[in-house]
């Protein structure tokens, strides 16, 4: 595994600004898309905060947001925080991403590699997609009372929206990945400046 390396003292850094850029997607508000429902940008930051920083990091990250949430801070996309955030229907999308974030990061940094294209675009497809709906589902369910198959049904509306996500996290992700190695931890920036075997 990538991210089993001591942390550096500024992991706690890129901690916080991931938790920011995070906080700062969700401010923006529904983004319009022709022919799609509007989609909110918040879990783009956290596909991209297990991409960059692996599943540890990119963990902490989307969990200092959700204790930020849980004090009250209006954190959330459309302006909203509390502890009854945790107890409403997206209360499983929220601790979902907890686990999204880490399995975005564990699958994309998966065996201390460089970093590729099509490591991170799956990554972010199955932990930021999967993994926080396999959470969201149920708990939704259960919450507003309807069936499995019909809360899985009126999800597919976000679908489009989140795989348009995936693309950007495997995107930026590798532009920052050339343009700037410093962001990741030391283990990836290792492996990216091992010359490779011919």
């Amino acid at each position: 595994m990538a991210d089993t390396s001591r942390w550096e003292a500024r992991d706690i850094a890129r901690i916080a600004v991931f938790a920011g850029i995070i906080i700062v997607l969700g401010l923006m508000g529904p983004i319009p898309m022709p022919g799609l429902v509007p989609i909110t940008a918040q879990t783009l930051g956290v596909m991209l905060a297990g991409a960059v920083l692996g599943w540890q990091r990119g963990a902490a990250a989307v969990l200092v947001v959700l204790l930020l949430v849980a004090v009250g801070l209006p954190v959330l996309a459309g302006g909203r925080g509390g502890l009854g955030i945790f107890v409403g229907p997206t209360a499983g999308y929220a601790i979902g991403w907890i686990f999204g974030a880490a399995a975005v990061g564990f699958l994309a940094h998966a065996g201390a590699r460089r970093l590729t294209w099509w490591r991170v675009a799956i990554a972010s497809v199955v932990g930021g997609i999967v993994v926080v709906y396999a959470f969201g589902i149920p708990v939704q369910a259960a919450v507003i009372g309807t069936t499995f198959g019909e809360t899985v049904l009126t999800s597919l509306v976000f679908l489009p929206g989140d795989l348009i996500k995936a693309v950007l996290t495997m995107v930026l992700t590798m532009l920052l990945y050339r343009a700037y190695p410093p962001a990741f931890p030391a283990s990836v920036r290792r492996a990216r400046a091992t010359p490779r075997a011919s």
